[in-house]
């Protein structure tokens, strides 16, 4: 009787810990996503201060795909790989484009979408084409510290480029004619010509990317050495586009498909 007492305790206590490392492995599936909150239809804050948007849907459908407990960090898009470094959050989903360039400071996942650059101009402009040569002079708005402003840098140097902190100010500046052309995603300018607050403006004409500047789409960004979590994410979006989750989110927000 009291070996048998003894192996039951003994079972009992094996069963404890296990659940205590089940607990404990649990807890430690928490990961902090970084994004901007600035940058619709993608991602955004809305009136209520409620993130939303295509990053903010893909990171909670892949969080709950791969069964992980993740929060939203909102940080600058200027300090966004610097606060990645330094531990504020575990990874970024900001639509951050894949390039050579962040991978000599960070890592990143398989690509989520990939949609090309475009650009914007008022409606009444009279600028019809997007070559350098057409550009020449005009004053070109862009997002810094983007693939989009490193676009306009390269391949659009006679026009004179201004650059913005967020989207915000430089469509603000194109409504109120203080400059003549913006340069971003092509679906974000689309979002934005389609809503009151781009009234102002259309779209004439879509740029052919340079995988060299604009790189080869947007992917999730970790810190080098976190293989395991990039294997979780990299699972989590093949799992996403092949059970429909992908699409239905897809088709929320756009009338293509922006895997690319």
């Amino acid at each position: 009787m009291k070996i048998f007492k003894k192996i039951t305790m003994a079972v009992a206590a094996i069963a404890i810990a296990a659940s205590a490392g089940i607990a404990q492995s649990q807890e430690m599936r928490k990961v902090r996503v970084g994004t901007e909150g600035a940058y619709p239809p993608f991602n955004s804050l809305n009136a209520a201060g409620k993130l939303e948007g295509f990053d903010i849907d893909i990171a909670n459908a892949l969080c709950e795909q791969a069964k992980l407990k993740c929060e939203f960090v909102v940080q600058d898009w200027d300090g966004m790989i610097p606060a990645l470094l330094a531990n504020k959050f575990d990874v970024i989903i900001a639509s951050m484009s894949i390039t050579d360039e962040r991978m000599k400071k960070i890592d990143f996942t398989n690509k989520y979408y990939n949609t090309p650059p475009a650009i914007a101009v008022p409606k009444d402009s009279k600028i019809t084409g997007i070559t350098d040569a057409d550009l020449k002079g005009v004053a070109l708005g862009a997002q810094s510290s983007t693939t989009h402003s490193n676009y306009a840098e390269a391949k659009l140097g006679s026009a004179n480029l201004k650059l913005y902190p967020t989207p915000d100010e430089y469509k603000a500046d194109i409504a109120s004619g203080r400059i003549d052309a913006v340069i971003d995603d092509v679906t974000v300018l689309d979002a934005w010509i389609k809503s009151d607050a781009g009234a102002c403006c259309k779209i004439i004409g879509t740029l052919v990317p340079d995988d060299k500047i604009n790189g080869i789409g947007a992917g999730i960004g970790l810190r080098k050495g976190e293989d395991d979590l990039k294997k979780i994410f990299n699972d989590a979006i093949d799992a996403i586009r092949a059970n429909g989750t992908y699409k239905k989110i897809n088709d929320k927000y756009f009338a293509f498909d922006v895997y690319g």
